[in-house]
């Protein structure tokens, strides 16, 4: 009766179906854009700290985790922790790893909240800008060159800077690592007149995101999370290091 072979091929064939169905991703992004208004995405908590993300990518971020068992995540743009929370929680389930969390700006209040949950031993945070060469250094020093690498790139979302994290910190990946690229879903959505930001639609993280793949053919979106981020900040942001 529960033949798990058989149900994940089905599922694969399901998610294709889905990711064709054009009026199923609209509907999708129509509910984005209605519930930004609301400020959807802001919801959410993990060990009490915000984590600004829509659900559908926090389970994303988590299979992902699961199934790459990444010894070194490193996240630009740390906001309140929450995701910081998720990543060395789960590292801490699987016995061994280490979270980086870059961010120009850390308050001493949002410090002490994100050090003072139980798995903060895991958690390394480094106030600075995340194309900043010294900050590469620093966390690229403590890395083993075998180690699996996730990447989570959260913070400035110009062109120009997502552009530059990209081209910094993807030499880190090796085959089957992922970089998460966030809220490529600016590009698909009307100006947020309701929260100005210095990005906007043909200048944001997807547009930099694809400028960076034209020369970097050993990266992907071509794969079955990207394709389930149908209800999601990400779309097509969930990257393979294929080689």
């Amino acid at each position: 009766m529960f033949n798990r072979e058989e149900f994940e091929n089905d599922k694969v064939i399901d998610i294709q179906n889905a990711y064709l169905d054009s009026d199923l991703r609209r509907k999708g992004l129509d509910f984005v854009i209605q519930s930004d208004k609301h400020k959807y995405g802001y919801f959410w908590t993990w060990m009490g700290l915000p984590i600004i993300q829509m659900p559908e990518d926090i389970v994303l971020t988590q299979e992902i985790m699961w199934d790459t068992k990444p010894d070194v995540i490193i996240e630009a743009g740390i906001a309140w922790g929450g995701s910081l929370a998720m990543y060395a929680g789960f590292q801490e389930l699987q016995g061994f790893g280490h979270t980086f969390g870059i961010d120009v700006t850390i308050p001493d209040h949002n410090r002490e909240a994100i050090l003072g949950i139980p798995v903060a031993d895991r958690i390394t945070l480094i106030e600075g800008s995340s194309t900043d060469p010294l900050v590469f250094s620093r966390i690229a020093n403590e890395i083993p060159a075998d180690a699996n690498v996730m990447l989570v790139l959260d913070s400035n979302h110009t062109h120009e800077h997502v552009h530059a994290e990209l081209k910094l910190w993807s030499p880190l990946l090796k085959k089957g690592n992922y970089i998460i690229v966030s809220d490529t879903i600016v590009e698909k959505i009307p100006l947020q007149t309701h929260r100005p930001r210095p990005w906007g639609p043909g200048n944001n993280p997807m547009t930099g995101m694809h400028d960076f793949l034209k020369n970097n053919s050993n990266f992907t979106f071509e794969n079955m999370y990207s394709k389930r981020a149908i209800n999601s900040f990400n779309p097509n942001g969930y990257l393979l290091c294929t080689e």
